[in-house]
């Protein structure tokens, strides 16, 4: 595969959905680029602005939240998987505003809550103490809210 030819296969690839320059790279590895070829591609993606890390990275984190009902401890796991600075994932989690962090855990615990049928207290603790920190909220916060909803039983 020429230089051109894979050019315009990853400016597709870029334009279809935010890409972070380590799925970029991996992609030309899988075309079977070389080094220098993969390095002259990239630099010419970010300047067609193709490719924007930081974009990616708060587009990123405000999908994961508002789709998945990620917290931000997941969302920062997630972006440091994909090689994000550590300044794009500030900026990115900026993109979260603090109310809307809050109602969406808020909803998400009461659904949680709710729906684990488990009638011995702990078990029920430990299960939606569980759910939530692995969706990615902090601790405080969930062990917070199951003291505040087991007070309501």
């Amino acid at each position: 595969m020429t230089n051109k030819e894979a050019l315009l296969k990853l400016e597709h690839f870029c334009a279809y959905q935010e890409r972070c320059h380590a799925e970029v790279v991996n992609k030309l590895y899988s075309l079977k680029m070389t080094a220098d070829e993969i390095d002259t591609i990239v630099v010419q993606l970010i300047e067609s602005n193709f490719l924007n890390e930081t974009r990616f990275a708060c587009s990123f984190a405000r999908g994961k939240h508002r789709i998945k009902h990620w917290g931000k401890i997941r969302i920062t796991n997630e972006l440091k998987m994909k090689q994000i600075s550590a300044f794009n994932i500030t900026l990115a989690l900026k993109e979260i505003s603090p109310e809307e962090y809050e109602s969406t855990f808020e909803n998400l615990a009461e659904k949680c809550w709710n729906s684990i049928t488990e009638k011995n207290t702990l078990k029920k603790r430990k299960k939606f103490c569980d759910y939530m920190l692995r969706r990615g909220y902090e601790s405080f916060l969930v062990y917070d809210k199951v003291t505040s909803l087991e007070k309501e039983i």
